[in-house]
């Protein structure tokens, strides 16, 4: 079997394979002749087709990060950075060519979507090949489209917004995704409009050694509220795929975003993406995170509090197994007075997997009567799985309330056996004790998805999660 075959490993749902079956493949590799190849495949208008080329040049001069996992082994000469399906943008789950419309069912997205979501855009390899919003969003003004629709509806607004948020310059991959980006969520919530019922958008990578650099731009403006969904899964391969995509969030005085995602990427996914809010006067950001799968990730959202009285929360979960390498944390930077954060991370480690919990609190000198509560809780399964906690604390005024609380501890032993002796094989005890664990992090979900995310922590429980 050639390298570039599709790896047998029967993974559950998530591990669904088609055919590398494509409308248009982008050769291999990064240079300014694919990057306009792209940009013409994608009918850029010209501001775009320079921005990208100015994003090259960008990446070509900066560095891969030294600090965190050893990226060594990814090769952009071995990535296609676009792959176009073999569809166009679908209204109707029923024109959604077969192939793709199972992978989605199988996956629940269009049930989901009956049950308990106001809209739902799908994305397959570089492309959104379905979304669709509920009429009564529609009349009170909401936006929520795919990007490439928004850069021709709604020029100005996409521009004005468009990588301001999280600068191209900001590091490597960041650059990298402004240059070859494709596909992704644009949503804009007017003033006072109160979204009630999630959004949601569902990323799947098919095509083997090629990457997704979906851009999802969400405005929350003022007074106007919104929970947005984010899932995104892939089937494994032998050799390396990537996820470099970006989410800009901007969150306007006195309004809500909550921000949800559970990432399940395949064990063959290096998974760097970025991810930040910027958060207006007395206006609330909460992000809700549970992160599996993938070889290696780098992924630290951050909410940047500008406006007086801002507040922001981060619930997150990471978990990784053998041969896993899941560098995650969050960033928060407190710009203004009686600003707030929450940060609850959690980790969890087993056959030699490791998990690191890398953060940023900084408090600059106006941001007087601020608070920050730090908590991150690590839990290992065995005595060869390995758990890391590097926070960066820069609190640069006195007038503060900060607290930071770190557990990192093996699974216990005692605990193990008193459940054993109430009639509980080891195994169940273990899987008890991780679930009321992650509880926390499940109850902050939507059931629906809860019940995923303790279905992904069976699996990896179980070794199934390939």
């Amino acid at each position: 079997m050639s390298k570039s075959n599709i790896d047998e490993i029967n993974r559950n749902i998530y591990n669904i394979k088609n055919k590398d079956e494509y409308e248009y493949k982008i050769k291999k590799g990064l240079t300014p002749e694919i990057i306009k190849e792209i940009s013409k495949q994608k009918n850029d208008p010209e501001w775009m087709k320079e921005f990208r080329l100015k994003a090259l040049e960008v990446y070509n001069k900066l560095e891969l990060p030294t600090w965190g996992p050893d990226l060594s082994e990814l090769n952009m000469n071995e990535i296609a950075t676009y792959v176009r399906p073999k569809t166009k943008l679908n209204n109707s789950w029923e024109d959604v060519p077969e192939d793709i419309k199972n992978t989605f069912d199988k996956l629940g997205i269009p049930e989901a979507e009956k049950q308990s979501l106001a809209g739902v855009g799908a994305q397959y390899d570089s492309e959104v090949v379905y979304h669709s919003m509920k009429q009564e969003l529609i009349k009170q003004g909401v936006i929520y489209t795919d990007m490439e629709t928004a850069i021709n509806e709604y020029p100005e607004l996409v521009k004005n917004h468009f990588m301001k948020c999280v600068p191209v310059n900001d590091h490597k991959f960041v650059a990298l995704h402004g240059a070859v980006w494709s596909g992704g969520s644009f949503v804009y919530v007017p003033k006072g409009v109160k979204v009630d019922i999630p959004l949601q958008s569902y990323f799947r990578l098919n095509s083997p050694e090629s990457g997704q650099f979906e851009h999802t731009l969400i405005i929350v403006d003022e007074g106007a509220s919104l929970h947005f969904i984010e899932g995104c899964s892939a089937p494994k391969y032998n050799k390396v795929n990537l996820h470099a995509g970006c989410v800009e969030l901007y969150v306007k005085d006195n309004a809500y975003l909550r921000y949800s995602t559970i990432e399940n990427w395949s064990k063959n996914m290096l998974n760097l993406n970025t991810k930040k809010a910027i958060v207006g006067k007395n206006a609330k950001m909460e992000w809700v995170s549970g992160s599996f799968g993938s070889k290696i990730s780098m992924l630290y959202p951050m909410s940047i509090l500008n406006g007086e009285g801002s507040k922001t929360e981060f619930t997150g979960i990471s978990f990784a197994g053998g041969g896993q390498n899941l560098d995650n944390g969050f960033k928060v930077i407190h710009n203004n007075k009686n600003t707030s954060s929450v940060i609850n991370a959690k980790s969890i480690s087993k056959n030699g997997g490791k998990c690191t919990y890398r953060s940023l609190v900084r408090i600059n000198e106006n941001a007087k009567n601020s608070k920050s509560s730090v908590s991150c809780e690590s839990l290992m399964l065995d005595d060869i799985s390995i758990s890391d906690t590097i926070p960066t604390n820069d609190i640069r005024t006195d007038e503060v309330e900060f607290s930071h609380e770190a557990k990192i501890g093996k699974i216990s032993d005692k605990t193990i056996f008193y459940l054993m002796s109430r009639g509980l094989s080891e195994e169940d005890a273990k899987s008890m004790i991780v679930r009321g664990f992650a509880e926390p992090i499940a109850k902050e979900l939507p059931i629906e998805y809860a019940v995923e995310m303790n279905n992904l922590i069976n699996l990896e429980l179980e070794g199934a999660i390939g």
